[in-house]
């Protein structure tokens, strides 16, 4: 599941801001350059996290 929300906040950061906050602005402002960039790094966070989380299950298995 974080794998496809990494995915979304990475390559389409204006629908992750619809759904995560274009709602509280009524005039239906835009995401600034700022928010833009921090959500591509928060997606980057969260595709190696859904990466590497089945890894270390497997390995704590062993």
């Amino acid at each position: 599941m974080s794998l496809v929300i990494g995915l979304v906040m990475i390559f389409k950061p204006h629908f992750f801001y619809d759904i995560a906050e274009g709602w509280k602005h009524a005039t239906g402002g835009a995401p600034s350059d700022f928010y833009i960039l921090h959500t591509r790094i928060g997606g980057v966070v969260f595709v190696l996290a859904g990466a590497i989380s089945p890894a270390v299950s497997f390995v704590t298995v062993l």
